[in-house]
């Protein structure tokens, strides 16, 4: 993993502080390709996460976008602080049946007790944005 999102950001290997093992991250087959509290990406089958129709679920997304810009506010949340989703909303552009979809969490407000962020979800291959999504965290202390 790198870490290109700034001198305010750290890389970390999720893994390393959270367990995903049984996590719905490790059901989708989520992968986070890069880590920092301004700029977060992974990438997604679509394999797996489709609706009876065939295309990728919009829930799929959405876990894709939340996942993403969860581990970018936890991030720029600290040591000994947690993030919390408050509100997700996603608008779905087009339907992708096959490869991988790929995510960017950007930061848009990152402050003391609140941090929010835009996700473009685009299909890997051709680049063409399938989903996207804003997020906005509340910052607490962890208990």
């Amino acid at each position: 993993m790198t870490d290109t999102a700034g001198p305010d950001s750290r890389s970390t290997d999720p893994a390393q502080d959270v367990d995903l093992r049984g996590t719905l991250v490790e059901r989708l087959g989520i992968e986070v390709l890069e880590i920092g509290s301004d700029r977060t990406t992974g990438r997604m089958p679509v394999a797996g996460n489709t609706q009876p129709a065939g295309l990728l679920h919009g829930g799929a997304s959405a876990a894709l976008a939340e996942t993403l810009a969860s581990i970018a506010a936890t991030v720029h949340a600290g040591t000994g602080r947690a993030a919390v989703g408050l509100d997700l909303n996603a608008t779905h552009h087009r339907g992708v049946r096959h490869g991988w979809v790929r995510g960017e969490a950007r930061a848009i407000h990152l402050g003391r007790s609140t941090a929010a962020y835009e996700i473009a979800v685009v299909e890997e291959e051709s680049g063409r944005r399938v989903c996207t999504a804003r997020l906005t965290c509340l910052l607490l202390d962890s208990a």
